[in-house]
């Protein structure tokens, strides 16, 4: 949403029909389009129950909804072979911790 806002140069909301509506969440893709960094300080998805949360290199992943994480050290193994989740339990935490918020 904040990507289409932005390139369409308009402003969002704060009510709808006179209702007050949620707030925009994110930050807009449009620097990306130039080819400069976008400040954040993680990436989160979920589709259809799997998750994932991504912070510089490090990648906790689920599948399902109640599924084991696992991690993954990108820059190490781009192809996610290797689960570091036995090995960096507090960074599971600390990520995981990230997901639930």
């Amino acid at each position: 949403m904040a990507t289409c806002v932005d390139v369409g140069a308009a402003t969002y909301p704060a009510e709808f029909g006179g209702k007050p509506i949620l707030p925009m969440e994110g930050r807009s893709l449009v620097p990306a389009f130039a080819n400069h960094p976008i400040e954040r300080e993680a990436l989160f998805w979920e589709h259809e129950g799997n998750a994932a949360v991504r912070v510089g290199d490090m990648k906790l992943v689920r599948l399902g909804r109640n599924g084991a994480w696992e991690l993954y050290d990108l820059k190490a193994d781009r192809t996610e072979r290797h689960d570091l989740a036995a090995d960096r339990p507090a960074l599971v935490r600390e990520l995981a911790g990230k997901w639930d918020a």
